[in-house]
């Protein structure tokens, strides 16, 4: 099958394209820019493009399929050759679908935790020599690539993305996958820029619980109310199975969970993420896993990369990196931290990097989202405000919203780490919050400063 990637140097597009050429595909593509790690693990392969940019002259009618990536436009050159020739072009969820559709397919979904969920679920059958097919949302300890796709195996495992699936079809990605197994982790306003309104945020976690195969079954967290109102009011005929954080102690910087068979000691902390083990827990046992070989399996795993990664550590000091940005996610992680180390002073650094985090509108959702911390720190670029075309945002905005009167705020990548590195750090736990880079910190060396 010959198949073209616009937009291949994605994340999340140039893994799939990796896939497929593992798989025996033929793969062509092309970007304007492609990045690291993107760029090197393309090369590696033998599919980087040799030149970056659109060339219409790629698109012949000897192609079987387009795969069409969210960061090219609606008017590529690329694109519309496709369209003009009838050429067939799928979303990226639209291929995966079509790759799984013989397949049972388990979806995890959700605001927060579904690459966690995800992650615990894959690294458990793992553990155990279980092959299935996946997708997930980051790089995972003892997996070459964040896709694999199979004829063989019977069971796929997909991260269930909200966002919208290629710039020509605005579905949410998790609205195409019509899973047979669905787990539904929290709701939380997110993605400002696409669903202007609370409500038509709610309103695609309907559609996706809506979408699940008749017989099939959800997986959810009663915990949450809007996640629980969303399962319990939807009609469609599958079984319904909710799910709690599990009871558990923490004991010198050490997360203990309750099981049948005493406390276990695990390496991901926080009440989050021991819901997430939970949901997981269920999913696994979906999926032919029992209890005893879940836990025995949990107890190896360290975390998605970039979702609580400890970066730092020194005798009575320790950092970490998050990739969370969301109200919800700062205020769980933040939180989680503290608990685990409730005797260290908590630094809590965040940068806000996305549409929805620097949307004057939205900033109010961040109340008392930092106040756990001891200190608590926002960074933001007015720059990048500028290229996301949004409005001014400023520093009394900032600090009005947080409503924190221990908040500092910078704007300045430089003052930023100037502050951050002549900082004293003893008995302290540092966690540094983005998706992006605070405007350029090398992560690397925060080690340094312990």
């Amino acid at each position: 099958m010959r198949i073209h990637f616009i937009a291949i140097g994605g994340a999340a597009m140039h893994n799939l394209a990796i896939a497929l050429h593992t798989k025996g595909y033929q793969i062509t593509g092309s970007d304007d820019a492609i990045f690291d790690p993107s760029k090197s693990r393309l090369e590696a392969k033998g599919l980087l493009p040799e030149a970056f940019g659109w060339f219409p002259e790629k698109i012949t009618e000897e192609l079987d399929a387009i795969i069409l990536g969210m960061h090219a436009k609606s008017d590529n050159p690329e694109l519309l050759k496709a369209k003009e020739i009838g050429v067939k072009i799928y979303s990226y969820p639209e291929f995966l679908y079509e790759q799984s559709k013989n397949k049972t397919r388990v979806v995890i979904g959700g605001s927060h935790g579904k690459t966690t969920i995800t992650s615990m679920i894959l690294h458990v059958l793992n553990y155990h020599d279980i092959e299935v097919d996946y997708m997930v949302g980051a790089q995972l300890e003892g997996f070459d690539n964040m896709v694999h796709l199979t004829e063989e195996n019977d069971f796929i495992v997909l991260e269930g993305d909200e966002y919208l699936s290629s710039p020509i079809d605005m579905r949410p990605k998790f609205h195409l996958y019509h899973p047979n197994i669905a787990l539904l982790s929290g709701i939380a306003w997110d993605h400002i820029n696409v669903f202007p309104t609370y409500e038509n945020y709610i309103e695609q976690f309907s559609i996706f619980v809506d979408s699940i195969v008749n017989g099939g079954i959800v997986v959810y967290n009663e915990e949450d109310e809007e996640v629980k109102r969303v399962v319990e009011h939807s009609e469609n005929p599958i079984r319904k199975n909710a799910y709690q954080t599990p009871e558990y102690t923490v004991e010198d910087g050490e997360t203990l969970i309750d099981t049948p068979e005493g406390p276990l000691p695990i390496e991901v902390f926080g009440k989050h993420n021991l819901s997430n083990l939970s949901g997981a827990k269920w999913v696994c046992q979906h999926m032919g896993v029992d209890e005893t070989d879940f836990y025995e399996a949990i107890t190896t795993f360290k975390g998605a990369s970039k979702r609580m990664e400890k970066i730092a550590k020194n005798a009575d000091s320790i950092a970490f990196k998050d990739f969370a940005h969301s109200p919800s996610k700062v205020k769980a992680t933040t939180m989680a931290v503290k608990e685990q180390y409730p005797n260290k002073k908590l630094v809590a650094c965040l940068e806000l990097h996305t549409y929805s985090s620097l949307n004057a509108d939205f900033l109010k959702e961040y109340k008392g989202a930092l106040d756990m911390a001891d200190e608590a720190v926002v960074f933001f670029s007015p720059e990048a405000v500028k290229i996301k075309r949004l409005d001014e945002v400023t520093v009394e905005q900032i600090e009005a919203a947080f409503d924190n009167k221990r908040l500092k705020v910078y704007t300045n990548p430089v003052e930023f780490k100037q502050y951050l590195f002549s900082s004293t750090i003893s008995n302290t736990a540092l966690l540094l919050m983005s998706s992006g880079n605070y405007g350029g910190l090398n992560f690397n060396e925060v080690s340094d400063l312990f």
